[in-house]
C-alpha cells in the first residue's frame, strides 16, 4: 500500500458486513468443512498410530521390534500425518481467510468503475484489470478479472460497494456474483446445474 493510499482509504464510505452476507460466507466455510473432516481425521488416525508406534509396547507375536518399528514404520506413519494435516490446511485456508475478511468494512464508492485490457504483466488466467475509481477518477482498487473474453477498456460512473480482498460486491445496486445472496446450508447442492 502506498504512503498517501491509507489516509485515502480512511476517508471512504464504509458499512459492516450484513448477517445475511456473513451467512453465505459462513456456509461455504461449513461446506469446506465438510471435506476437510476426511483429512482431518486420517491424520488423527495416522498421528495416533505413530504415537503408539514409538511409544506403546509391540504385542508379543509382532515380526518387528519396538526399536525397528520405531525407526521405519513410524516415520512413513509420520509423513502421512504431515500430508493429511497440510491437506485439511489447504482446504480450509480460503475460506477461513474469507470468513475472517467479514470482519473488515464493505467500502463505498459513488465514482467509477473501469475495465482495461490486459498488458504484458497480466496472469496467464486473467483477461483485463477492473478497478474502483473515487469521484477525483483516482484508483482506491483494482483486482485481475478472470474470463475468456478480453476486457476492452472503459470507464463509467456507478456507485460501487466492495472490499478489498473479495472485490465489486455490487455495481448500482447490482450483484456482481462475487458474494451469491444466498447459499445452501453447508453448502451442499451449490453446484446443481441450473436449467
Amino acid at each position: 500500500m502506498a504512503p498517501g493510499d491509507h489516509e485515502r482509504n480512511m476517508a471512504l464510505v464504509r458499512r459492516p458486513w450484513t448477517q445475511a452476507e456473513r451467512r453465505v460466507v459462513l456456509n461455504g466455510l461449513f461446506g469446506r468443512l465438510l471435506i476437510a473432516i476426511e483429512p482431518v481425521i486420517c491424520s488423527i488416525v495416522f498421528g495416533s498410530l505413530t504415537i503408539a508406534l514409538m511409544f506403546l509396547p509391540l504385542p508379543a507375536s509382532a515380526n518387528l521390534t519396538r526399536w525397528e518399528s520405531a525407526i521405519i514404520i513410524a516415520p512413513i506413519f509420520g509423513l502421512v500425518t504431515i500430508a493429511f494435516v497440510l491437506y485439511a490446511t489447504f482446504v480450509l485456508l480460503t475460506p477461513v481467510r474469507a470468513l475472517l475478511q467479514t470482519f473488515s468494512p464493505i467500502f463505498i464508492v459513488d465514482g467509477y468503475v473501469r475495465y482495461r485490457r490486459a498488458d504484458r504483466h497480466t496472469e496467464a488466467d486473467s483477461n483485463g484489470y477492473i478497478a474502483v475509481l473515487n469521484e477525483d477518477r483516482r484508483a482506491v482498487a483494482e483486482w485481475p478479472s478472470l474470463g475468456e473474453t478480453p476486457v476492452p477498456d472503459s470507464l463509467r460512473p456507478a456507485l460501487v460497494e466492495f472490499s478489498f480482498y473479495g472485490g465489486i460486491h455490487r455495481i448500482d445496486g447490482r450483484s456482481t456474483g462475487i458474494l451469491p445472496e444466498s447459499m445452501p446450508a453447508m453448502g451442499v447442492g451449490n453446484n446443481v446445474p441450473r436449467l
